[in-house]
């Protein structure tokens, strides 16, 4: 099959299309035929070697395509091994593409419970792009953040793929979105997907800011922070509100000031990509809900992996990036 190798960590020019085995049949594990694969800031960190990943080594945790035993249309779903606690997944889980072959090929073998039929309606590169980041949200927003309807929700980086999603499933259940973005025309498309409105965060006051657009200006009972600015989000906060962190793309340390922290009765929680019942929970929500396909922003040839790794590390798409495997 052909297959993007990464044979050595580094820059997106390591990554190469070369022929590779197919996947090897075994009890309890499916081979799917893959029809596209979408990219996540979790593949560049498994190119970059933070994972530890065997080399030569295939990343990619999203897909959809059919699955060879039974011509069925699938997504993958790419949490394998959670295990039996809904609270935090087992010692053994890991992300498909972390030491599993992923998705950037022709073929991808998973266990049989991390496939679920292809929701009607959707593009190849629409069903590849929802899994990863429709269950992280989903855990974030809802089993991890307890979102209800008529609640405030300030999500933070509008125009990633998590940020993307929040605002869609947040407005889909009846929230009130708003979001911080370095782009006045990512502020509005937001607002296309269901956001009331949003502030820069370049800004340097721009928690006060974020407050001042919540109701009676009193602050969010939930801020989704990808991006480990937890002082600011914090600030953000209505008194009693729940900061959910599920990222660090722009800081790895985090500096809080304690008292204040306890004497607003605010909850810090940390979520992760989800499990096999949250994706179940997903799924029903957008069969019961009018929540639009998630964004694509471009889509590649998955022989030109590279360049669709250097277009996710420059940021300035809105939404998705997806290979397609033709």
């Amino acid at each position: 099959m052909d297959a993007v190798v990464l044979r050595e960590f580094g820059e997106p020019d390591v990554l190469r299309l070369e022929s590779a085995p197919d996947p090897v049949a075994t009890p309890g594990w499916v081979t799917v035929r893959l029809k596209a694969a979408a990219l996540n800031w979790h593949d560049v960190l498994v190119r970059q070697g933070k994972y530890s990943s065997p080399l030569p080594h295939v990343l990619g945790a999203d897909g959809a395509g059919i699955r060879t035993d039974t011509g069925e249309e699938v997504l993958v779903l790419p949490s394998l091994w959670w295990g039996d606690r809904e609270a935090a997944p087992s010692a053994q889980w890991e992300i498909l593409g972390d030491h599993q072959r992923g998705t950037y090929a022709e073929f991808v073998r998973v266990p049989a419970d991390c496939v679920a039929p292809k929701p009607r309606g959707l593009s190849w590169e629409q069903a590849a792009a929802l899994p990863l980041v429709g269950l992280t949200t989903y855990r974030a927003l809802f089993t991890r953040g307890r979102l209800r309807a008529g609640e405030n929700l300030l999500v933070l980086g509008a125009g990633g793929g998590v940020a993307t999603m929040a605002v869609m499933l947040a407005a889909a259940v009846g929230a009130h979105v708003t979001v911080t973005s370095s782009s006045t025309a990512k502020i509005a498309q937001a607002r296309e997907l269901g956001a009331a409105d949003g502030v820069l965060y370049t800004e340097p006051d721009w928690p006060h800011a974020a407050r001042h657009l919540s109701p009676d200006g009193q602050g969010y009972d939930l801020v989704l922070d990808s991006v480990g600015t937890w002082q600011q989000s914090i600030e953000a906060l209505r008194p009693g509100g729940r900061l959910v962190v599920l990222g660090a793309s722009r800081s790895d340390l985090a500096t809080l000031d304690v008292r204040p922290f306890y004497f607003g009765q605010y909850e810090l929680i940390g979520t992760t990509m989800g499990s096999p019942q949250d994706f179940t929970g997903l799924l029903k929500l957008l069969d019961a809900n009018a929540v639009p396909p998630v964004p694509i922003s471009a889509v590649f040839p998955l022989a030109e992996a590279a360049d669709a790794h250097k277009h996710l590390e420059q940021g300035s798409g809105f939404g998705k990036i997806v290979l397609s495997h033709g």
